[in-house]
């Protein structure tokens, strides 16, 4: 059966590799990763755990007027900035 299929760039790149690699046709490859991932048991990926922001109320705002990175800097760690 004919058909279109559209890859994302970096899955051509790397089935073209494989193809050179093992001297099968590109055709002939993509078969058989289809047929090898058909035919074996669909496990879903597992995702990565969602990114919370924690909000912290700190109070209200310094009213700080800061001119310079070094006057930020001291403002925030203290006397522990040179």
């Amino acid at each position: 059966m004919r058909t279109t299929l559209t890859l994302d760039d970096d899955v051509a790149i790397a089935l073209r590799a494989r193809a050179r690699e093992s001297g099968e046709s590109f055709k002939n490859l993509v078969n058989t990763y289809l047929r090898d991932r058909l035919a074996s048991p669909h496990t879903p990926r597992k995702r990565a755990p969602r990114f919370r922001t924690l909000v912290v109320d700190s109070g209200p705002p310094a009213m700080v007027g800061v001119h310079s990175v070094s006057e930020l800097l001291a403002f925030a760690e203290g006397d522990a900035h040179p």
